[in-house]
């Protein structure tokens, strides 16, 4: 990325530095936001696409740790893990600015810079970010701020650094692959491998050599030696991907591996020691899986140590706009169409719409739009919905009712089991107070 068509937010709680710098970039930067109360930092960062944080090591007055910056640091990459972050520092706490650099940081300036220095130093840094590195930001991204994804982020950061397993649940395209990656991003196991596996689409023959392993002829096709998935993610965290697709016997075998944290090569008595972090998601309901005909108690409270539910789309409208707004900028630049906006009524039949497919449909209505668009500026009549899901918006649509029924019954015994406290019910219930406002008033409870 060109430095000219870059975003940056500038942090301190020094005047001065916000003038200097802001005047420094304004004629070679695209927009320059400068703000000095670090409080605001993640509400800045989740309603709008920044390129780069400059971002001050101490301020007067925020939380009183000694090392606001590395505080504040950790916080970003906690929202935006791909961020760009220079620290400002000065030169008594170059020891600190060193430490920043393991936190997460990609470089630190000390006062008083040198001009030419540092966009020399912000140009190299998003020169950088071209090519792959630009795909793996919409691959990794969670962005949000409805009360849904932020739950989930707090979950995220309480178990990310235990060994806890997790069960992801969650329908197609709301991004369960990525808050997987999330939380092996934030445990002990960071630097070992993260391997996921689609264990769904694995037959019966190929389940126990693809995940356990097999030695040389222990089939028609076992040409040589071969290590399974879980070898592979030893040390780290393996993520079994549509868990929920796996028959009995498969279960069987899994569950025998897990309890022992040994497995045995296919072909082979030699049992191998395992250390692995699992997370598994599936897009089936708790309560369906919770049917032995379909999957075995045991291996449920095996792997669901703590479970996460995603929203669907539908049910995150606050969300929708960051989303679009963050998949037309990345295909903006994709498709050399800078600067992509939406009309209002644009937004309005965003806002409006059922997502059946998700995030992920969001996404391919996005980018079709910046490649069919005639200008820059994306009208109603630019975002057209997918065929594929209309089936799933009827369904949606018959069974809106009925989930709205089953939502208000709960909600009204686990108010009178908690004798009224909202605030009791609203943790029972896995969502916030606002949110449990929210559904009250809804439904006139």
């Amino acid at each position: 990325m060109e430095l000219k068509n870059a975003s940056i937010l500038v942090v301190d709680d020094d005047k001065d530095v916000l003038i200097a710098i802001s005047l420094l970039l304004k004629n070679v930067a695209k927009e320059v936001v400068t703000e000095k109360n670090p409080e605001n930092i993640l509400s800045l960062i989740s309603k709008k696409t920044f390129d780069l944080v400059l971002l001050d090591m101490n301020f007067t007055a925020s939380v009183n740790t000694g090392n606001e910056g590395i505080y504040w640091l950790k916080r970003i990459k906690e929202l935006k893990p791909v961020l760009s972050i220079i620290m400002i520092t000065a030169y008594a706490d170059i020891e600190l600015a060193i430490r920043s650099l393991k936190e997460g940081a990609t470089d630190f300036v000390v006062k008083p810079w040198n001009n030419q220095k540092l966009i020399e130093t912000i140009t190299d840094i998003l020169e950088k970010k071209e090519g792959p590195a630009k795909q793996k930001n919409i691959d990794n991204a969670l962005i949000g701020e409805s009360d849904g994804l932020l739950s989930i982020f707090h979950k995220i950061n309480k178990v990310g650094p235990t060994d806890a397993n997790i069960l992801i649940l969650g329908e197609n395209g709301t991004g369960k692959d990525l808050i997987a990656k999330e939380i092996h991003k934030k445990s002990l196991r960071a630097q070992h491998p993260f391997v996921k596996v689609d264990v769904g689409a694995l037959t019966e023959s190929l389940f126990e050599s693809e995940l356990f392993g097999h030695k040389k002829g222990a089939f028609t096709d076992a040409r040589e030696d071969r290590a399974g998935r879980f070898e592979s993610a030893n040390g780290g965290t393996i993520f079994l991907d549509e868990i929920g697709n796996i028959s009995l016997q498969q279960q069987a075998k899994l569950l025998s591996v897990l309890q022992n944290r040994q497995l045995t090569r296919l072909g082979t008595n030699a049992p191998i020691n395992i250390d692995i972090r699992l997370i598994c998601a599936t897009n089936l309901p708790l309560r369906e899986l919770a049917n032995e005909q379909r999957f075995r108690k045991d291996l449920i409270y095996r792997i669901n140590t703590v479970e996460i539910v995603v929203p669907p789309l539908r049910d995150r409208k606050e969300d929708i706009v960051l989303l679009a707004k963050h998949f037309a900028k990345f295909y903006g630049d994709k498709y050399f169409k800078h600067n992509i906006r939406f009309d209002d009524k644009a937004l309005q039949k965003l806002q409006q719409y059922g997502y059946p497919g998700n995030v992920r449909e969001l996404q391919y209505i996005i980018e079709r739009a910046v490649i069919m668009a005639e200008n820059n500026t994306l009208q109603a009549t630019d975002l057209l919905f997918s065929p594929i899901e209309a089936g799933s918006i009827d369904m949606l649509k018959n069974d809106e009712t009925k989930l709205s029924s089953i939502e208000k019954q709960t909600i009204l015994r686990v108010i009178e089991k908690n004798n009224g406290n909202i605030s009791k019910a609203a943790k029972e219930l896995g969502i916030t107070r606002t949110a449990l406002y929210r559904r009250i008033s809804k439904y006139d409870i």
